[in-house]
């Protein structure tokens, strides 16, 4: 697994990028923060189904307004990927690298980008704008998803 640019193993290392970024320090994003480390690629359903056996009263709207506060300061990236229903969230940030996406069960890989600096590609046509990223989600069949269905058609 690729190391974000902010290597954070305790949660006091949370704390203490909570505070350089002038957010109050609470439980809750410490938790999240921790979670969405661990498990990247996560929606915030699955953070706070994650979280909450730690913190009972923690509520799916507080996840929500969690990662939201925690993307506007930089301290987690949101990802949209096609065909999936929520964003995802990971703390690798603070470099240019992509997705892998398996359009059967779903799984997503990070990809380092091959360019490395941001955009990494250009379109035909900026139509005026400065173009800061460029977002690119490669999709396929997974091994485990590949070698399943060619187990399925082999058997009579």
């Amino acid at each position: 697994m690729h190391q974000s640019s902010v290597l954070c193993t305790h949660a006091q290392d949370w704390i203490h990028v909570l505070k350089a970024k002038a957010l109050r320090v609470t439980a809750q994003r410490v938790a999240v923060l921790d979670f969405v480390h661990h498990h990247p690629h996560s929606d915030a359903e699955a953070i706070f189904q994650g979280i909450r056996p730690a913190l009972p009263t923690v509520s799916t709207q507080a996840v929500h307004l969690i990662v939201q506060c925690l993307s506007g300061k930089g301290l987690i990236r949101r990802v949209s990927l096609p065909d999936s229903a929520s964003a995802r969230y990971e703390t690798r940030i603070d470099d240019n690298h992509h997705h892998v996406q398996c359009i059967k069960c779903g799984r997503i890989e990070d990809v380092d980008c091959v360019v490395g600096e941001m955009p990494c590609l250009s379109p035909s046509d900026t139509h005026g704008m400065r173009i800061v990223e460029a977002s690119v989600v490669f999709r396929g069949i997974c091994c485990d998803c590949d070698t399943g269905a060619s187990e399925r058609s082999e058997t009579p």
